[in-house]
């Protein structure tokens, strides 16, 4: 049996929990004030996932523009993901919510611009 301890992200109370796993099984959560603070730790407990933002080059352009994942992706995957957000470029315009990047890394999730770029 494995004890592991996060402090809850979903909310401004910032809950101190204590998981207990063996191997991907979760056997037990503690600390939380809240359902989500429960399902946050079964999920960082075993496979933790982030919503990924950051900025992005189109390629007609010099000024960056604002993207975000659609849905949180694998943490071990952040890296390679951020990695071709950087080397994709696309054209302008962009408009806030437009898909510029589809299935980033295999992982389902899009890549939506969280901004407008004329």
């Amino acid at each position: 049996m494995e004890e592991k301890r996060f402090i809850c992200i979903n909310c401004p109370l910032g809950c101190h929990l204590t998981v207990l796993t063996e191997g991907s099984q979760v056997l037990q959560v503690q600390g939380n004030s809240c359902k989500r603070g429960e399902t946050y730790a079964r999920q960082e407990a075993v496979a933790p996932k982030r919503v990924l933002t950051c900025l992005m080059r189109a390629g007609n352009r010099k000024i960056p523009f604002s993207v975000k994942t659609s849905r949180p992706v694998p943490k071990e995957l952040l890296f390679r993901c951020a990695d071709t957000i950087y080397r994709t470029r696309p054209e302008a315009p962009v408009a806030m919510g437009d898909v510029v990047i589809h299935n980033l890394c295999g992982t389902g999730a899009d890549v939506l611009a969280t901004q407008d770029l004329p």
